[in-house]
């Protein structure tokens, strides 16, 4: 596990989406997993300008997201089928849409959706390269403290933390749903290269307890520990205290 400090969200985002342009230039039949959220924005709007720029062939590229709120249907403006489509996807239109995976929360059959999405990551996994932020209380993907490091796609209960954290969005924290339909932890650990990116002074305290804390469940992230080939990249208010 390597942390760089390249000081600032611009650098780092546009030095990750650099990473991942290059994935794909090299390797057009690459299997990406991809994560939502404010960390990624600049990433992915840094990378859609290289791929316009490029015209790259993006039609063999697979994708897989990481999670899902239970009860949004895809077109609601808060759902991550509407963020990744609003951000990448309607961007650079030129993705195969066959090959966009993204986990459905508006389900009737949570339990059926979890076997589904499963089974597409086992069946056209590995993941090569797996973008990851992180939540203050350690979580990544939606995997909070205490998930099974053996988990794989589940639908997990949101805490009152993460909720606290995500109704930025939303109009009011009542709107935020409960629930999610997460990459398990053990899904994740699985892709070829991890990249985790972390900004603000929120995030600093989550990134010390991931390089300091015994890898454990309370701490989720302390799972990455246990892969050969992890990159974190911090900005300057979110660099660790430690050496």
């Amino acid at each position: 596990m390597k942390i760089i400090n390249l000081g600032t969200k611009e650098l780092a985002s546009f030095y990750v989406a650099c990473e991942l342009f290059k994935q794909m230039d090299e390797y057009p039949n690459s299997n990406l997993g991809l994560a939502t959220g404010g960390t990624m924005t600049n990433v992915y709007e840094h990378l859609v300008s290289l791929l316009k720029k490029n015209q790259l062939d993006v039609s063999k590229i697979t994708t897989f997201n990481l999670d899902e709120y239970v009860g949004l249907e895809p077109e609601h403006n808060q759902s991550y089928h509407y963020y990744m489509n609003q951000i990448l996807f309607n961007q650079y239109p030129y993705f195969n849409r066959q090959n966009i995976h993204i986990p459905n929360g508006d389900v009737s059959n949570l339990d059926e959706e979890v076997k589904r999405y499963n089974q597409i990551i086992e069946s056209e996994g590995p993941i090569d390269v797996q973008l990851l932020g992180i939540g203050e209380n350690g979580h990544i993907g939606f995997n909070e403290p205490g998930t099974d490091f053996d988990s794989e796609t589940h639908v997990v209960d949101l805490t009152e933390s993460t909720i606290k954290a995500n109704s930025r969005y939303f109009n009011h924290e009542s709107e935020v749903p409960k629930q999610a339909v997460s990459m398990g932890l053990q899904s994740i650990i699985k892709a070829e290269r991890i990249i985790l990116l972390a900004f603000g002074e929120k995030k600093r305290q989550a990134i010390n307890n991931l390089l300091t804390q015994p890898i454990s469940e309370d701490i989720p992230s302390t799972i990455l520990k246990t892969h050969a080939n992890v990159e974190i990249y911090v900005d300057d208010a979110a660099a660790p205290d430690v050496d």
